[in-house]
C-alpha cells in the first residue's frame, strides 16, 4: 500500500519529527511506502506533491494542531490521530488507517 502522513504538533519540534520517524519505520517494517511530510517550527518539509496524494491509498494525519494546506487530501480516507499515539504505536496506527481502504 501507498499512505501519505502529515505529521505536526504546537510547537512544531520534537513531536513532529518523532512521529514522522516513528511511522516512516513502521511502514517499512510492514512493507508499505510511505511520505511522511512534516509542519514543524520551520514550516512544511517534505511537501506531499498532489501526485504522490493521488497515488496513496489513504491519508494519516498525526497532528495535535490543524493540518495546513488540508484540502489537498479531500478525496481520499484520512485517518487522524495524536502525534504521541504516533509515537507509541506507529505500527497500531497504520494498520487502522488501513482499514479504511476499501478493497
Amino acid at each position: 500500500m501507498k499512505i501519505v502522513a502529515v505529521t505536526a504538533c504546537p510547537t512544531g519540534i520534537a513531536h513532529t519529527y518523532m512521529a514522522a520517524e516513528a511511522l516512516e519505520n513502521a511502514a517499512k517494517k510492514l512493507g508499505h511506502k510511505i511520505k511522511v511530510e512534516t509542519q514543524g517550527s520551520i514550516g512544511i518539509e517534505n511537501k506531499i506533491t498532489q501526485k504522490e496524494i493521488d497515488e496513496a491509498d489513504v491519508v494519516i494525519f498525526a497532528a495535535d494542531v490543524a493540518v495546513k494546506e488540508e484540502s489537498r487530501f479531500k478525496d481520499k480516507p484520512i485517518y487522524k490521530v495524536e502525534a504521541q499515539k504516533a509515537i507509541k504505536n506507529a505500527k497500531a496506527i497504520i494498520e487502522e488507517a488501513l482499514k479504511l481502504v476499501k478493497k
